[in-house]
């Protein structure tokens, strides 16, 4: 793709075209639609994802992506992917050494995975490439999975950005991602123009503003889970560990939500006052922590500011818990249109 196609974006008249790889339940395709996107095609194998992402976007995502030639996907001025985290997630690297099994890019299955985005990224050269991954994936193995994927991107000629964002500006959720944004030097130069966005000013939106109050009685914890919450926390404790449970002050902001929450949502709790156990959050409350509701949803049709859960609990917490948050990408996104303008 060469420098005429990116004067879609900078036509008023005519949205930019992005694609959405390792979609998930679309985070960044609302993201990048807020600001005049167009999405031409996406890719997502999990199969409950799949059905969230058509109920909510109106189009069935492909699969596998390791199972379509690069070829076969449409030419597109920006590629959106929140590759696969696991091999790099401190949970995940924990995990997976405990099972005496390898991580990061040793990991064939997920760490691969960057690997094949590389291909497409080479075969259909888009202007721009936004990414999404956890945290850790600066410090991984020693820096050196980040090193291999910054020169790999570097010798695919991109100008590359990244910055770690906490989307507890936007969402009341202590929830710190690395983004990475890349330019194409035969498009921009060495020096394209290009800040990331900064936290909007003031206090930014407190938990119990996400949270209904009448709540079916299934979420509360059970006397058996609480008890075991509070005694595995207090074990823990006593060894100078912080693992335990997390009851969010209501006031400000929660731990992150992740895609273990369905086991016991102990990261996440709620206070329901003296005499009462705490719950968990509701799946329609996990949408909304993770920024998936008000215009989002009314842009969509549900005047109500929600959209539909149309999958399993279990199925929705692990959904919201790998999700990227839509207005970070929205808060990006913007920063990218103008660097484009700039041009």
């Amino acid at each position: 793709m060469d420098s005429k196609s990116m004067s879609n974006i900078n036509d008023n008249h005519t949205p930019f075209t992005f694609i959405d790889l390792f979609a998930g339940i679309g985070g960044f395709r609302f993201g990048l639609e807020a600001v005049g996107g167009k999405c031409l095609w996406s890719s997502e194998r999990d199969k409950h994802a799949q059905k969230t992402y058509e109920a909510w976007h109106g189009d069935m995502p492909y699969g596998d992506i390791t199972k379509i030639p690069p070829g076969e996907i449409p030419d597109h001025d920006v590629l959106a992917a929140g590759f696969p985290c696991q091999p790099f997630s401190i949970a995940g690297v924990s995990k997976k050494k405990s099972l005496g099994k390898p991580h990061g890019f040793n990991d064939v299955t997920q760490g691969t995975l960057f690997f094949r985005l590389a291909t497409i990224i080479e075969i259909k050269r888009p202007p721009v490439i936004l990414l999404e991954n956890v945290k850790n994936l600066r410090s991984h193995d020693k820096g050196r999975t980040w090193e291999v994927i910054k020169s790999t991107l570097d010798n695919l000629d991109y100008v590359i950005h990244d910055r770690i964002i906490d989307a507890a500006s936007w969402v009341p959720q202590h929830r710190e991602r690395i983004f990475i944004v890349g330019f194409d030097r035969r498009v921009f130069g060495d020096e394209p123009e290009f800040k990331f966005p900064e936290p909007p000013p003031g206090q930014g939106p407190r938990f119990r503003e996400i949270l209904d109050l009448d709540i079916p009685e299934k979420y509360t914890l059970t006397d058996h889970l609480w008890r075991y919450l509070q005694e595995y926390a207090a074990k823990h404790k006593a060894k100078g560990n912080g693992f335990g449970f997390g009851m969010t002050d209501l006031d400000g902001v929660s731990r992150t939500l992740t895609a273990r929450y369905c086991n016991d949502g102990s990261e996440v709790l709620i206070p329901q006052g003296a005499g009462r156990n705490p719950r968990r959050l509701t799946p329609t409350e996990a949408a909304r922590l993770m920024g998936f509701s008000g215009k989002y949803a009314r842009v969509r049709g549900y005047v109500d500011g929600d959209l539909p859960i149309v999958v399993s609990d279990t199925q929705a917490y692990r959904q919201f818990g790998n999700a990227v948050c839509p207005l970070v990408v929205e808060a990006i996104a913007k920063e990218i249109i103008y660097s484009i303008g700039a041009r």
